[in-house]
């Protein structure tokens, strides 16, 4: 199945739309319905897009852990609680609501990244920081990642 990739800067237009990157938009409406989920990410300061199937998938994935453990509650809470099923327009745009655009403090400057099943949405700025090299262990991280073979 083919993977989102890549990464596209857009603005959020007065509405609170954004566009859907024209690949990730032919992922979609290949092989997935054409319902998207959008949701707050777990700790990163951006929001995930999720196509409903892998959305099912995860949500099947969360169905099996026990309810008593700290983290799934969070989970709970955090993902599951803020997802928002929305759809795209003729134009490849959809609509994400306030409440979520506050959490991942989106602006108007946004980046879509694919994330092989998902797509992620962070504010320009937000994302501008992650690679700071002030702020990036690049030995742990070359070690962590040899050490997965990657």
């Amino acid at each position: 199945m083919p993977a989102f990739s890549g990464k596209y800067y857009y603005t959020v237009d007065p509405k609170g739309r954004i566009i859907i990157p024209a690949p990730f938009r032919e992922i979609v409406a290949s092989n997935y319905s054409s319902k998207l989920y959008i949701t707050n990410a777990p700790f990163d300061k951006c929001l995930y897009i999720y196509p409903m199937e892998e959305w099912n998938k995860l949500q099947e994935q969360v169905r099996t852990k026990p309810r008593s453990d700290e983290a799934i509650r969070f989970f709970l809470r955090r993902v599951i609680a803020s997802a928002v099923e929305t759809e795209m327009d003729k134009q490849g745009r959809i609509l994400v609501p306030v409440a979520l655009r506050e959490d991942a403090n989106i602006n108007s400057n946004v980046v879509m990244a694919g994330q092989i099943e998902r797509i992620e949405l962070w504010d320009r700025n937000e994302w501008d920081t992650l690679f700071d090299p002030a702020k990036i262990d690049r030995k742990t991280i070359e070690e962590k990642l040899a050490a997965y073979g990657l």
